[in-house]
């Protein structure tokens, strides 16, 4: 039985650290997107109910999704709404949350729940240029980057707590080798530099099927406004 753990506001850490992506030996001037998350360890948390009015969008635009990275809360929504003059296809088959919304057209929208923690890529399976990442957190303490790669996760309470980074421009061994148990004290602020070495990954996919996207074809009714 997991025991669940309430520290007082005034124990609480605000946890500091630094994301540095290297490519090519250098270190990158825009270290943007990276998403750290610290898991407790022995501990359950009780998360935020996401309310209607909470619901985060990744929005089909332009043939591409916007925001490209989306962080929720493990059993929270997200909605994809179509605002392309043409239809779509949203799925995931990857690892995290496995779905296809199916062929739905301009003005129209589809929810999906995140009801199992991990990291779901979502492409289009008509359109092979569209990418994005949902990572579904069972735990509130998560920050992610900003351009200069200062990370920032308020209010954590003393305890070990499990250490885990993303990155979509960094193979998934690399980022794995990365988590570790760390402790966290009333007086420990800073997790250091966290040295990133982006790789050359490419968005190189399968349609849901398991086979190669078919050319565009602008006279088929999936191209065709509605």
């Amino acid at each position: 039985m997991l025991a669940t753990s309430v520290f007082a506001p005034a124990q609480r850490a605000s946890i500091k650290a630094r994301v540095e992506l290297i490519k090519d030996g250098h270190a990158l001037t825009n270290a943007s997107k990276a998403v750290v998350w610290l898991t407790p360890v022995g501990a359950t948390v009780q998360l935020p109910r996401q309310k209607a009015s909470q619901i985060p969008q990744l929005v089909q635009k332009n043939k591409s999704f916007q925001p490209a990275l989306l962080v929720i809360p493990v059993g929270g929504k997200v909605e994809f709404p179509n605002h392309d003059p043409f239809f779509h296809n949203v799925f995931s088959l990857f690892e995290g949350k496995r779905f296809d919304l199916g062929l739905y057209e301009s003005g129209t929208t589809r929810f999906v729940q995140f009801d199992k923690p991990g990291v779901s890529f979502i492409f289009c399976n008509i359109h092979a240029e569209m990418s994005a990442v949902v990572i579904a957190l069972p735990t509130p303490y998560y920050a992610i980057s900003d351009a200069r790669g200062e990370i920032s996760i308020p209010d954590v309470p003393p305890g070990r707590y499990e250490l885990q980074v993303f990155h979509s421009a960094v193979a998934p061994d690399v980022l794995r080798a990365l988590n570790r148990e760390i402790t966290v004290a009333a007086d420990s602020t800073s997790l250091g530099t966290l040295t990133l070495p982006e790789s050359d990954l490419t968005l190189a996919h399968k349609n849901k099927y398991g086979r190669d996207y078919d050319r565009p074809q602008p006279d088929s009714p999936a191209y065709a406004r509605p």
